[in-house]
């Protein structure tokens, strides 16, 4: 398996851990109080970083920096929407388009040679 692909796959799941730390809470944990949802978004985020420091480590063997946090940006984007979608009941929106939109010029113009 080549390295981008690697880094693709541990970002995708980086990002499904870092997701789910930042906004289940709001849905899970609403009337806990606000410290028992950080307690437990932070134990979220541990598994995530667990992943998403050796998918940068390796990134960077191959990518520069601009093109791994662009990458980074484009998977947040592409697991944000389902999770937003069906975990969380929100409606989609043509936003999540033109901003996807938005970061296929950022894609273009980092990954450009």
């Amino acid at each position: 398996m080549s390295v981008l692909l690697r880094v693709i796959v541990l970002l995708i799941l980086s990002n499904v851990f870092m997701t789910f730390a930042w906004y289940a809470h709001l849905k899970n944990l609403n009337h806990k109080p606000w410290l028992i949802a950080v307690f437990v978004s932070w134990g979220i985020a541990f598994f995530e970083y667990l992943i998403q420091v050796p998918a940068n480590r390796l990134g960077y063997t191959t990518l520069t920096l601009g093109q791994l946090k662009i990458l980074q940006e484009v998977i947040t984007l592409s697991v944000f929407i389902p999770f937003a979608v069906f975990y969380m009941k929100q409606p989609i929106k043509l936003d999540y388009l033109w901003a996807a939109f938005c970061l296929a010029g950022a894609v273009f113009f980092v990954f450009r040679r």
